[in-house]
């Protein structure tokens, strides 16, 4: 385990276990969080090392909830009762929100990216395609910028 803490909201959660990857979340995180309404929206059984948790402040979730989905605005309420927190958020808006509040965030391709960094797996370039292939939006602008920093521009 690498890293801090991190609150994943479901795009991600998504995203790896259609890659069949969740588990490099336990690999370069000390602690994986989700919330209830994050486990909601994934539908499906998660690993027994992911920690379900919940804001115990539901006031800022709900205004949360006027402009994110039930995931994002639990992810961000639950990360304000938190210390020292890294969001997994891809939605813009969401990651907008976060940002305003001071938060470190990365997305779903910045976890592949640190995946690769630390030796976890040796190409980025096929899960990017397969993401793309799942329905996963993908600007060509951060693809090539991702496969740039990876050293995988011209493979």
């Amino acid at each position: 385990m690498l890293d801090k803490v991190v609150i994943t909201d479901t795009s991600c959660l998504i995203a790896l276990s259609k890659l069949e990857v969740i588990s490099i979340l336990q690999k370069l995180y000390s602690e994986v969080i989700v919330t209830s309404e994050i486990v909601d929206e994934f539908g499906e059984a998660l690993p027994d090392w992911i920690k379900i948790q919940n804001a115990s402040n539901l006031n800022y979730k709900k205004l949360l909830e006027n402009i994110l989905d039930a995931g994002e605005a639990s992810a961000i309420a639950l990360a304000l009762e938190l210390k020292d927190v890294i969001l997994i958020l891809d939605d813009l808006k969401g990651r907008k929100e976060a940002q305003k509040l001071g938060f470190k965030i990365t997305g779903t391709l910045g976890v592949l990216f640190k995946a690769k960094q630390n030796g976890f797996i040796t190409e980025i370039k096929p899960y990017i395609e397969k993401l793309k292939n799942v329905g996963f939006r993908i600007s060509e602008e951060i693809e090539m910028e991702l496969l740039l920093k990876s050293n995988e521009l011209n493979s």
